[in-house]
């Protein structure tokens, strides 16, 4: 009987102890932290215009230069936009072109191209955002004509950059965000990473709420 139960007294205490150590030493959360530059689902955009103004300052003051999302009133082209950040000094960068073909009650796709610091790259993100669609192989239904038209207006260089996103220093964003054009500036804190954040531009067409807006006209 003694030889039975002492097998199971030895996996108890081996168990509880187990368990005590756990309660010592509890294991720590990891430390993840998910920037993102653009306001959230169901927000309202009074609410992120107001929070994008205020990422603009730094409470230490510090001019380091930081990531940000310029969000517009009205698409633009990618001469306006070679216009727009040209005046701000040779050490503003433009990473990201952020592209989406304006029509009317139509949900187009959102295509983001990242840019070399170079004049010839940001002249060509068009065509590469055209490239970067993906047309469904039936061409009858509803998302391979969007797909389609989309593509087609980029290559043909329409206004449809609605975002960008920038390396400048606060002096600069402020600048910027006086711009004609230019509906809000939102940056990140100074130590973000490149490619550690998401991206989600105010769209122009959102007035009240971002939501998605209607998606039963025609392509």
């Amino acid at each position: 009987m003694i030889r039975r139960v002492l097998p199971w007294a030895c996996v108890t205490l081996l168990v509880l102890a187990v368990l005590l150590a756990g309660l010592r030493a509890p294991v720590r959360p990891a430390s993840v932290r998910t920037d993102a530059l653009g306001p959230d689902s169901g927000e309202l955009v009074a609410d992120y215009l107001t929070r994008a103004a205020g990422s603009l300052d730094d409470p230490a003051g510090r001019q380091a230069p930081r990531w940000a999302l310029v969000s517009f009133t009205e698409p633009i082209d990618v001469g306006a936009v070679a216009e727009l950040t040209g005046g701000a000094g040779a050490d503003m960068r433009v990473a990201q072109l952020l592209f989406r073909v304006p029509i009317d009650r139509v949900q187009t796709p959102l295509v983001t191209v990242a840019v070399p610091q170079n004049p010839e790259a940001l002249r060509r993100a068009p065509a590469v955002a055209a490239a970067r669609l993906q047309i469904p192989a039936s061409g009858d239904d509803r998302a391979a004509r969007v797909a389609a038209v989309s593509a087609a207006r980029l290559a043909a260089g329409c206004a449809c950059v609605v975002g960008l996103v920038v390396r400048a220093t606060p002096a600069q964003l402020h600048s910027l965000r006086s711009e004609p054009g230019v509906r809000a500036v939102e940056a990140l804190p100074a130590d973000a990473v490149a490619g550690r954040f998401a991206v989600s531009p105010l769209l122009p067409e959102q007035v009240d709420v971002v939501a998605p807006g209607p998606d039963d006209g025609e392509p």
